[in-house]
């Protein structure tokens, strides 16, 4: 309750705004339920959230602007736009410095130099 979470894609998959049974879909409306406050972006599905969320979440003009303020990153589409963030700005602005990686399109090596805690599906653990 109270966390801010950067979301970093939204559609179902990338180049597309099909938010059909989109993960980032349920991840709001558990992290909303919960309190959670949501700041988001995608390059194609942003009128197709808008419509789905209304004012819910605060949607951003770029991926980088989700970073401001938040407690944690997490990434659920696999944009090619998000697979070589820069990693010194994200350590800098994520304030609990956690990174969920639901797609695995970060370089573990890059989030472990960045002293970034991360989370990623069905990768080991780093």
């Amino acid at each position: 309750s109270g966390k801010i979470f950067a979301i970093w894609g939204l559609a179902f998959k990338p180049n597309t705004d099909d938010m059909r049974e989109a993960p980032s879909i349920i991840l709001i409306e558990k992290l909303t339920h919960n309190g959670a406050l949501i700041q988001a972006y995608d390059p194609e599905a942003m009128d197709e959230a808008k419509r789905i969320f209304g004012e819910k979440i605060e949607l951003k003009e770029h991926y980088s602007e989700c970073l401001d303020g938040a407690n944690a990153l997490i990434v659920a589409t696999e944009w090619n736009d998000f697979s070589n963030p820069n990693y010194p700005m994200l350590s800098k602005k994520l304030i609990d410095k956690i990174v969920f990686d639901g797609r695995n399109i970060f370089d573990p090596e890059m989030v472990k130099e960045n002293k970034l805690n991360y989370v990623s599906i069905g990768r080991k653990k780093i």
